[in-house]
């Protein structure tokens, strides 16, 4: 107990460390998602993105090609592969970051980041987080991308384009009738999709109703219990591997849709983070959607 209370008393002083050391946003200045400015000399030539939506949006914009490092994680576009990997994007491996020599290391705003940004800025290595739950944050999380990397003008284009297409998804979606829909991330505990992520408003714009879309966070731990509470007609799975194996478990046979078997199953890597592809995430659901409403 003794050596855990030291190893979390020095995570604690690390991240306040961190936080302090910090470069703080001068006037102009490009300003991160942790509220840090961010200060280039020149567009970066060798980026390292520690999150596979970072990632995406780089090749989106443009950017792909000074890719040196990405996560284990990252699966999009297919020209990630030849990319080398450097691990986890949470409290990632610095050795790792650094063996590739990088200029600019994109981050997933978290807390557990604080120390490898604080020993990388040290080293005068440039850092940016940035928090990409909603697509409001992606598109914010897109535009400083593009400013930082030179790509603005083709960011420009694609946000306008994302966002001329969600208006016509909201103006077309069905609003009578609506169905409850169960996002589950996680099957034990169970962790559910709050009204906060991306899935939430994909599911919105389809034309059905989050059961949790009151609760704003991206996702949250809850009881079986309070998810047979909220009575979901349907449970959405996003998975590439079929229905998943909580579904079997029998603390979830007294969920009624889980127990009836009432599930949409799609696939792709668009339900797995928040990026230029939502529309085409959101007509697949309304697709499934108004297939499950045929007789």
């Amino acid at each position: 107990m003794l050596s855990r209370n030291l190893t979390v008393a020095a995570v604690t002083v690390a991240v306040l460390l961190a936080c302090e050391s910090r470069e703080q946003p001068g006037e102009g200045a490009l300003v991160d998602d942790t509220g840090h400015g961010v200060s280039l000399q020149a567009p970066p030539t060798r980026i390292v993105s520690l999150a596979p939506g970072h990632t995406e949006l780089l090749f989106a914009i443009g950017a792909g090609d000074r890719l040196v490092g990405r996560t284990r994680w990252c699966d999009y576009p297919p020209a990630v592969e030849s990319i080398p990997s450097v691990g986890d994007g949470l409290n990632p491996s610095v050795e790792g970051v650094l063996a590739q020599n990088p200029d600019l290391v994109v981050f997933y705003a978290s807390p557990a980041n604080e120390p490898a940004i604080a020993r990388l800025q040290q080293l005068g290595i440039a850092t940016v987080s940035l928090l990409t739950d909603d697509l409001e944050d992606f598109m914010r999380a897109a535009d400083l991308l593009g400013d930082l990397t030179g790509e603005s003008e083709r960011n420009d284009s694609l946000v306008a384009s994302l966002r001329h297409e969600i208006s016509s998804l909201d103006a077309t979606r069905p609003r009578d009738s609506l169905p409850t829909v169960l996002l589950v991330a996680w099957g034990n505990p169970p962790v559910v999709i709050g009204g906060a992520s991306f899935l939430s408003e994909i599911v919105e714009l389809a034309g059905a109703r989050n059961a949790f879309a009151d609760v704003d966070r991206p996702s949250l731990t809850v009881s079986i219990e309070t998810i047979v509470e909220r009575n979901a007609d349907l449970v959405l799975i996003a998975s590439d591997s079929g229905i998943p194996a909580w579904t079997e478990r029998p603390e979830w046979r007294v969920v009624p849709a889980v127990r009836d078997r009432r599930f949409i199953v799609v696939h792709g890597t668009e339900f797995s983070r928040p990026s230029f592809r939502a529309p085409a995430a959101v007509r697949r659901v309304r697709a499934a959607l108004e297939e499950w409403r045929q007789p």
